[in-house]
């Protein structure tokens, strides 16, 4: 069996990286196992800068999914049934939660004024009004 892949930046390896988006030029990314939140500032050659561990205003449990609209992070919480929106304050982001009671929720994808949700425990899709 071989070893699961790695994601290495700057020398750390993100086993366990899921969600993986930009917002306003910067890539930040999930880690499904350990519930963490980076931030990797890409300059303008394209090279990945150092990883930035970011802090939540309340825990995240088995973040998946990561999508950026309108300013902000959607994230499908496949730990707890839960989308949120996370709004980053520079190191510091503050997590909504917009859609609770899901079944597994792996997937979100915004796409106008609605919001596509991937709950894989329910075997479907659903939609949500954008949230304002």
């Amino acid at each position: 069996m071989l070893p699961p892949p790695k994601l290495f930046i700057e020398g750390r390896a993100l086993f366990g990286v899921d969600g993986i988006t930009f917002l306003n030029g910067t890539l930040y990314v999930n880690n499904v196992i350990s519930n963490n939140f980076y931030r990797i500032p890409i300059d303008a050659a394209g090279k990945a800068g150092q990883l930035v561990d970011i802090r939540m205003d309340q825990p995240i449990e088995g973040p998946d999914g990561m999508r950026a609209a309108n300013g902000k992070l959607f994230v499908a919480e496949n730990g707890n049934g839960r989308i949120s929106a996370i709004t980053v304050h520079g190191d510091k982001v503050g997590v909504r939660v917009i859609k609770d009671g899901l079944n597994t929720p792996t997937g979100v994808e915004p796409a106008g004024d609605t919001i596509w949700i991937a709950e894989r425990g329910a075997v479907k899709a659903v939609s949500m009004p954008m949230p304002k």
